[in-house]
């Protein structure tokens, strides 16, 4: 019996010990957090928030709008090797003074085009430059580019041509309106800098978060990481089906359009 006290008197000796050993443990942690919080500048090792991780050198283009070093070069005025058209066929768009055009007649390899590599998350810099304006709304000076080949960042004559909203140039065509418009006059190039987050998608093809555009139009925010809603359609709402990366197209929609400079930074 006397053992059986002893031992039971042990036992709530080593509890209180512990409890006061993690009480001891716990104050101390609070007594620290609450030096650091309230502690004055000097008596904090500026250390303690400093990082160090590696960052990539990188060479700006020489002048604005120049890829830089760590660039692809999709397209530099000379020629449609990174492209093709969108049925597989070789890419037909005309190719001159430094630019590449829509070609009006189909049989001498109009429609849409796309590059030959892959992309998910990018930067991307795209000049582009409306015919002389003919027609109105959507009929006027139309394209597009679609980021992995199905969300559409909307092209357009938009210089005093009105149209639904998420129709006009700096869209996310039938999605999202652009947060201001300044499109310039037909006939002179314009420029699109946009960043892009794929989407993802767990092992069983399930959304776990959407496509994110941001976006600038001629130096002005036109999409600021705006979520897209899905893959562009023209009718209806697109709903999102898992996919890998995807290429960047362009689109023919009948209108002489042109492009050049165009780079891509995956990232």
């Amino acid at each position: 019996m006397n053992n059986l006290r002893q031992m039971s008197q042990t036992n709530r000796i080593t509890k209180a010990l512990s409890l006061f050993l993690l009480f001891a443990a716990f104050a101390k942690t609070a007594s620290a957090q609450y030096n650091t919080e309230f502690a004055s500048e000097e008596d904090i090792d500026p250390r303690v928030t400093e990082v160090y991780v590696d960052v990539p050198m990188v060479s700006p283009g020489a002048t604005m709008g120049a890829a830089p070093s760590d660039a692809i070069v999709l397209f530099d005025g000379k020629n449609l090797d990174h492209w093709m058209h969108a049925d597989g066929r070789a890419a037909g768009w005309l190719v001159s003074d430094g630019a590449m055009t829509v070609k009006s007649d189909p049989k001498y390899g109009s429609g849409d085009i796309m590059t030959l590599d892959s992309f998910s998350n990018f930067q991307l810099h795209l000049e582009f430059r409306t015919p002389p304006a003919m027609g109105d709304g959507q009929g006027r000076g139309n394209s597009g580019l679609f980021l992995q080949g199905r969300y559409e960042l909307q092209i357009l004559d938009s210089y005093e041509n009105p149209t639904y909203s998420n129709g006009q140039l700096g869209s996310i065509y039938k999605q999202s309106p652009p947060l201001a418009n300044p499109g310039k006059r037909p006939g002179e190039w314009q420029v699109y800098d946009v960043v892009y987050t794929a989407p993802v998608f767990s092992a069983r093809g399930t959304l776990i978060a959407p496509a994110y555009v941001t976006a600038f139009l001629n130096g002005v925010l036109v999409q600021n990481h705006t979520a897209v809603q899905g893959p562009t359609n023209y009718r209806g709402r697109g709903i999102y089906e898992a996919h890998g990366a995807g290429p960047l197209k362009l689109q023919d929609h009948g209108n002489p359009m042109s492009f050049r400079n165009i780079w891509v930074r995956p990232m």
